[in-house]
Formats: C-alpha cells, sequence, structure tokens
C-alpha cells in the first residue's frame, strides 16, 4: 500500500484516471481540475508546476486520488482511510507536497489531516457537496428568462466571473480562456430581464458522466428577486441535456440563502468538506 506522487499529468491519469472517474460524485474537482489541465495546459491556474498523487491498495489497485495546482489548496477526492493515515506521513516526508498552501478534502479528512500537517492551521471554508435529486422550478419564477452566454458577452462574464472570484477569496482574474471554452458548449447562461442581463450560472462539461454547476453570481443591488434560481434551475437543465447524469454543485456553508435555493431547486447534499489552511490571513479557496 503506497501513495505515488508526481508533476505528470498523463501518468496520473493513465495510473488513476479510470478509478477517478469510477466515483464521479465525490471526485467532481479531481476530475474537472485534470480536464481544464489537459484542455489549457499544466498551468491554467497558476505559473506553478500541479502536483498528482494516487494511492494503491493492498490489492494493487488505485482506489483514491488527490491533485494540487498552486497556489490552490491541495485537493482530495474519495480516500480510504488507511490512505489518509499514509498522507499524513507523506505531508511531512514527500519533497513535492513542501509547498502546498492548504488542503481540501471530505470534513473527517480534512480534520485527520490538519493534526498531522506540522504547522499551525485553521478552518478558512466549509462546503457542502450537493447532487440533485429531482429538478424543481422555482416558486414564484422570476421575472425573465435564461440565454446562452455569447462571444459579445465576455466583457460582463470577465466582470462578474472577477467579482464572484473576489466573494470566493479566490485569486487572479477571471481566466478569458476558461470562458471562452464555456461558451463554445453553452456552459454559461444568463438570465435577463427586460432585455438586460442580471444573473449568471455556468455549467461545466459532463465528465465521468457528472458535470457541476458553478459559479451562480448575481450582482449585489439585483439579490432578492429570485434571479439566481432562474439561472440556476435553467443550468441545470441544461446540464443534463449535455448528456450528464448527476449533476452537482457546492456551496458554502456559511451562506443559508443559497444553501435554501439549491434545496428548493431538488438538490440534496451528499457530503461536506473543509479547507484548511496556515494559521493567518485568509488564503485562496480551491478551483472551480
Amino acid at each position: 500500500m503506497t501513495w505515488t506522487f508526481t508533476s505528470d499529468l498523463a501518468a496520473y491519469l493513465a495510473a488513476a484516471g479510470p478509478s477517478v472517474a469510477a466515483q464521479p460524485v465525490p471526485n467532481t474537482l479531481l476530475l474537472t481540475v485534470a480536464d481544464a489541465l489537459e484542455r489549457r495546459g499544466p498551468h491554467a491556474y497558476g505559473p506553478a508546476d500541479p502536483v498528482f498523487g494516487w494511492w494503491t491498495g493492498a490489492d494493487g489497485a488505485v482506489s483514491g486520488a488527490l491533485l494540487c495546482t498552486p497556489p490552490y489548496p491541495l485537493q482530495l477526492g474519495a480516500l480510504p482511510e488507511q490512505a489518509v493515515r499514509a498522507l499524513a506521513a507523506a505531508l511531512a516526508t514527500e519533497p513535492l507536497l513542501a509547498g502546498i498552501g492548504g488542503i481540501s478534502a471530505r470534513r473527517r479528512d480534512a480534520e485527520a489531516l490538519a493534526g498531522a500537517w506540522g504547522r499551525p492551521s485553521r478552518v478558512a471554508e466549509r462546503n457542502r457537496l450537493y447532487r440533485l435529486a429531482g429538478l424543481i422550478a422555482p416558486d414564484p419564477v422570476p421575472a425573465g428568462r435564461a440565454r446562452p452566454a455569447a462571444e459579445t458577452d465576455l466583457p460582463l462574464l470577465l466582470e462578474w466571473t472577477g467579482a464572484f472570484n473576489r466573494e470566493a477569496g479566490q485569486p487572479g482574474a477571471a481566466s478569458e480562456a476558461a470562458l471562452r471554452d464555456r461558451i463554445s458548449y453553452g456552459g454559461t447562461l444568463l438570465w435577463e430581464h427586460a432585455g438586460t442581463p442580471v444573473s449568471l450560472a455556468g455549467f461545466g462539461r459532463p465528465i465521468g458522466s457528472a458535470s457541476r454547476v458553478g459559479p451562480v453570481y448575481t450582482p449585489p443591488e439585483l439579490r432578492g428577486r429570485g434571479y439566481a434560481a432562474g439561472v440556476t434551475h435553467a443550468a441545470s437543465e441544461a446540464a443534463y441535456a449535455a448528456g450528464a447524469s448527476e449533476v452537482l454543485l457546492f456551496t458554502d456553508l456559511a451562506n443559508p440563502t443559497s444553501n435554501g435555493v439549491y434545496l428548493r431547486l431538488g438538490y440534496a447534499p451528499v457530503e461536506d468538506r473543509a479547507e484548511i489552511v496556515p494559521a493567518g490571513p485568509a488564503g485562496p479557496a480551491g478551483p472551480a
């Protein structure tokens, strides 16, 4: 039983890809981040080289994986308990893990690793993963309608995605390449009222049968009118239409309003995750 670490995306996908894809719900972040690295290059999330890892069990089969795209935290997928214990030891000995700035994992795994990290830490964020159990139309239905974003909307998408990132504590500017990619397959929807965009929601390409909705953003002055519910409902429908059999999203547990909206749309909780960072100023949240 052992962890293998590398900076080679191709080696990671060859060794861990089938295992990660077999559990697309708890491994949604691993799937979408690796897909972005394949499409946009190894530095899609920043100039530092990414790090990948996979756990091989006693039977010789891979049964868990992780990745890190600095400056974002180390992202863990579904892991057996013995893999978490072994990773706790590797945090102190593996050179490729020496510079990680945080750990994002299932809550129990994050708590276990925080104690073994060897540095003072704090919980920066608590998230909940939801899956769509049965889509329910918003009630009342907000005024307006959804439409796919187009190239002409790119300046607005850059502005709103940047605002979302700042609210979420994510570093850097919005990625024009990522936004153009989403436009190419209809993965960003705008909710319009009286011909003016008032809210947006995106969704990822189905990977391993799952698609994740996000980001969802409404400018502060337009909130409280149901636009986010309307555009999230539309994005969820579009994800199904694109071929997903599992539609997912993450929420910040510190935001009861958004959690309530998603529950009313038919999303059901799957698991809670925590992001552990060194004690001190807030660090960047994980990549979308």
